[in-house]
């Protein structure tokens, strides 16, 4: 049934939460595990100084996301490719999916919390709407 498992990181406790159910899946299903960390370049593109730091410092914080994803993807006997790309979230999760076969998405209900969160609205939710593939969505743990 499921063949290419996506799920999109940010690296929060909730991102935690759909990884386990996504490596889950994956080796049910004897799935591929997509690990996806967009960089959201245009929310820091009004800073005047500083803006490539912090794109670095972003990217490299969706590195090492992808990365933990893929460790333990492959610890449980999961095939994992890790990607860093740059866009917007939900439109970057979107086309991803139809660029790389991908048969469901597996992500968190909430990500990052703050003003971004408000301002920009939630990521989970624009993907619900705007995706051609079933979304696996995963509540984070109440006690976490």
């Amino acid at each position: 049934m499921y063949s290419q498992i996506l799920v999109p990181t940010d690296g929060s406790p909730a991102s935690d939460a759909a990884i386990e159910h996504a490596i889950d899946l994956a080796q049910q299903y004897d799935a591929r595990l997509h690990a996806l960390y967009v960089v959201d370049g245009a929310a820091y593109s009004t800073l005047e100084a500083g803006a490539e730091i912090v794109i670095e410092a972003l990217e490299s914080e969706g590195d090492a996301a992808t990365t933990r994803v893929a460790e333990t993807a492959e610890a449980a006997g999961v095939e994992c490719v890790s990607t860093v790309t740059t866009g917007t979230a939900y439109r970057s999760i979107t086309d991803y999916v139809g660029e790389n076969g991908i048969d469901i998405i597996v992500m968190g209900t909430h990500g990052r919390k703050g003003l971004d969160r408000y301002l920009l609205g939630s990521v989970t939710e624009r993907v619900v709407r705007t995706s051609d593939v079933p979304v696996l969505t995963v509540r984070q743990p109440s006690d976490e």
